[in-house]
Formats: C-alpha cells, structure tokens, sequence
C-alpha cells in the first residue's frame, strides 16, 4: 500500500467522523460513560490498593528481651536479627524509652501511676521495633526470631509479638478487597467493550448501502475497511481522552476538598502524579482497542465485506 493510499484512509476516516454527525456523537458518548463508570471505579480500586498497602506496611514486630539480658546479648540478638534477609529495619527500644511510650499512651489520669518507676525502678525490658520488607512475611520472621532461643542457653528472648491472629485476619481481608477491586474492573471493561462495539456497529449498518456501493464499483474489502478502522480510532481515542479530562479534573477537584478531613483520619489518597499517567495511558489505550475491534468486527462479520 502506498503513502498516498494511507494518507486517503486516513484523510476519508477523519472526513466520516464529521460526516456522521449523530452517529459519531452517540458513539463518542457510549465512549464515555463506559470509560468514565470504568474509570471511577479504576481510581476506587487504586486507592483501595493504596489504603491495604497503608494498613499492612503498618505491620510490625515487636520483640521483648529477658530481664536478666546483659548488653552483649542484646546486640548479639540485634546482629542476628539483622541478619535476616526479610527485615528491613531494626530499632532499638531501650526500657527508658519503652516506659515513655508507655506514659504517652495513657490519659492524664493514669500517667501519674507510672510516677517512681524510672532508673533502676523501671520494670520494662529493653526491646526491638522490627520492620519487614514484605508484611505478610512477619509471621515467618516472628518465627526465626524466636528460633533465636533454642540454640541459646541463656534464653535472652523474652517474647516475640506482632499482633498473631489479628495480622492473618487482616491479610484475609486486604487480599479480599484487593481481589473483589479487580473482579469489578475486570467486569466492568468487559461490560464497557460490549457496549461500545455495540454502538459503532450501529455506526457502520446505518452506511451499508455505502459499503455496497464501493463493492460495485470494484473496490477491494481492505480498501473498504481501512476508512472504518480509522474512524473507530479516532471516536475510540476522542471518547477516551474526554473521559480522562472529566476524571482527573474531578479526581483533582476530590484530593482539594477532601485531603484535610482524610488526612485527620490518617487515610492517604493516591496523589496525581500516582493516577495520573496510568490513567491516561490505560484509558487511551482501551478507547484506541474499543474503536479498532468494533468497526472491524463491524465490517467483516455484520456487512460481510
């Protein structure tokens, strides 16, 4: 095919855009509220995904040594800990500082029942903060952690916490809202590429009797079909990038009015830059495949071209 042949398609699919009037604005606008229910729900299921994350890097363990543990098992347990190919971040927790998290914690009434406990009176025990890289694997790592005593006599572990049975319920549940995201995604861009190629398909049998005047005059199926797959383009990507000004401006105008009170309540919204691309690319992309796939289908199986 030549470049002049190109450059007809493309010049006679622009022209049908305008040409189609009606047509071209139903198509458009089955386009966009498709896209735009896909794409609430596309920002709904990121920042679902976002706020799972939140709440499971959250996660952490906490390990309490023997009253009795001298400095040098302290840090030999703080190396070996260390040590651990899954642990992202250890810190110390002297009993000095674990006794004011404690007071910290309590209201004003029952901080002063922590009155005369400090210095040598302090009852607590020096501790560790562990931070893992991936949080479903604290159990795993809890676990290593406490194998630590076996091969010790001296037992310097007191106890290793992090929430056991609480945490697994949690993952459960993280996992669940994840999955249950991904199904309605899933779902609802199946629903949105039925009903867009339901409708340039409308598009192209409204023009049959043009597709079969070209065919008496002796023009060939791929001379015929590419004007089509241009126009289902440019209508695909033209709905698609309507739909994603409407989402971000919206999505924007959401983070402006909704940040501080969120904030308050210690969510985090995904930021623009976050959704930005993805959407955009992802919504053109799927505008661009809706277009190409219902006026292919369209011509081929519908106008038995």
């Amino acid at each position: 095919m030549t470049f002049r042949t190109y450059a007809r398609h493309l010049r006679e699919g622009a022209k049908n855009v305008f040409r189609n009037g009606w047509m071209t604005f139903a198509s458009i606008g089955s386009i966009v509220v498709s896209l735009l229910i896909l794409g609430v729900f596309m920002l709904l299921a990121l920042n679902v995904n976002k706020f799972a994350d939140q709440v499971e890097s959250q996660v952490e363990i906490r390990v309490y040594m023997d009253l009795n543990a001298d400095d040098a098992k302290i840090e030999e347990v703080d190396r070996k800990i260390r040590n651990l190919e899954q642990v992202k971040s250890v810190t110390f927790v002297s009993k000095e500082e674990g006794l004011e998290r404690l007071r910290e914690s309590l209201d004003e009434n029952a901080k002063s029942a922590l009155d005369g406990y400090e210095n040598e009176q302090n009852p607590l025990p020096d501790g560790f903060d562990i931070e893992v890289f991936d949080p479903q694997q604290v159990a795993y790592v809890a676990e290593q952690i406490e194998a630590f005593n076996v091969s010790d006599a001296d037992k310097p572990i007191y106890g290793v916490y992090y929430g056991q049975g609480t945490v697994e319920k949690l993952f459960r549940i993280t996992d669940a809202v994840r999955n249950i995201g991904l199904v309605i995604v899933a779902g609802l861009a199946v629903m949105a590429m039925f009903l867009i190629s339901t409708t340039i398909k409308m598009t192209i049998i409204a023009r049959r009797r043009e597709i079969a005047i070209m065919k008496l005059v002796g023009a060939t199926n791929s001379f015929i079909r590419w004007p089509f797959f241009v126009e289902g383009v440019l209508i695909g990507v033209g709905g698609a990038a309507i739909t994603t000004g409407i989402l971000l401006y919206g999505y924007s105008q959401l983070l402006k009015t909704t940040q501080f009170d969120l904030g308050l309540m210690m969510i985090q919204l995904s930021g623009m830059d976050e959704v930005a691309g993805f959407v955009t690319v992802t919504l053109l992309a799927l505008g661009a495949l809706l277009g190409i796939w219902g006026s292919t289908v369209s011509v081929r199986k519908y106008l038995k071209v």
